[in-house]
């Protein structure tokens, strides 16, 4: 199997990734890392899924530069990669036999993947182009996290670096005024010749009128960028004449009344003149269609009867 990847990434930098067996653990897809710490980082289960199957296999992995792997003829570096292990659900077994070869390239990196995989148990049962094309995939999975991984370090070591650099210039700016204050007291010391003679100096041990005027007498100007100093406010004493209405509407009143009870006084609905109009009209118009009825019908009577 040979396989190439180019990624726009610097050789050393993948060189120190490669190197560190606990970040290639990371760029491992499906490794599942053992608890006990003395198997070594690439130790644990591994998944591998092709033509529809998913095995898992318990093993370790180990990774080691090439004997003519570092500063080479063709300018880049090797990296060999041994593996072996056994199905966790079945018999079968399988060993691995990996090649990454890094050379360096116009902007970036090729990696090349060069190795051979065989075993026994349900790997032999695929199919062959498929367990092909699903390595191939895992190897540019494995490339893709590689990039990553190299990206966040390289990040990291330039924060560190950085703030490593701030600190420093922190301490230089910090140590400068001690060094300063170290050399007027110096000077001071020897290029007084009236503090050499023992003579006292006229005023030295009196203060000044400017010290014995205390910060708190002096006068304090009035802000002249604010805004709100030529405002006056003023709070009237009384609250509004609806506000008193309302608060005696609601005194002595529930919660619910207050809250379902119509209003009443000034703020009741006033009823609209049709309506009262159409009411008293009902009024008086019932009784009188029931008294015309009543009427009629007594007159017709009445006339049947004297017919002979």
């Amino acid at each position: 199997m040979e396989h190439e990847v180019f990624v726009p990434v610097p050789v050393p930098a993948l060189r120190r990734t490669l190197g560190d067996p606990a970040r290639v653990a990371r760029c491992v897809p499906g490794l599942q890392q053992d608890a006990d710490a003395s198997a070594g980082p690439l130790a644990g289960r591994l998944k591998f899924r092709a033509d529809g199957h998913t095995i898992t296999y318990r093993g370790a992995l180990t990774l080691r530069p090439s004997d003519g792997g570092s500063g080479g003829s063709s300018g880049g570096d090797t990296f060999s990669v041994t593996g072996e292990g056994v199905e966790a659900r079945g018999t079968g077994s399988a060993k691995l036999a990996l090649t990454v070869g890094l050379t360096e390239t116009d902007g970036g990196t090729t990696i090349a993947f060069t190795g051979t995989v065989s075993g026994d148990g349900r790997i032999v049962d695929l199919d062959a182009a498929a367990a092909l094309a699903a390595a191939e995939r895992l190897l540019d999975r494995f490339t893709q996290q590689l990039v990553t991984e190299t990206l966040a370090a390289r990040d990291g070591d330039a924060g560190a670096s950085d703030a490593s650099e701030a600190s420093g210039t922190a301490s230089e700016v910090s140590e400068a005024p001690e060094a300063s204050g170290d050399s007027e007291a110096s000077g001071g010391e020897s290029g007084v010749p009236a503090a050499e003679s023992g003579e006292p100096v006229d005023g030295a041990g009196e203060p000044s009128a400017a010290e014995k005027e205390s910060v708190f007498d002096a006068p304090v100007p009035p802000p002249s960028l604010d805004p709100s100093a030529e405002l006056e406010f003023t709070v009237p004493d009384e609250p509004p004449a609806e506000a008193a209405h309302a608060r005696r509407t609601m005194i002595g009143r529930s919660t619910e009344e207050v809250d379902h009870a119509p209003p009443r006084g000034r703020y009741a609905p006033v009823p609209s003149p049709e309506a009262g109009a159409a009411g008293i009209t009902l009024r008086w118009a019932a009784p009188a269609a029931a008294l015309a009825i009543a009427s009629a019908v007594v007159v017709g009577r009445a006339l049947r009867r004297r017919r002979p």
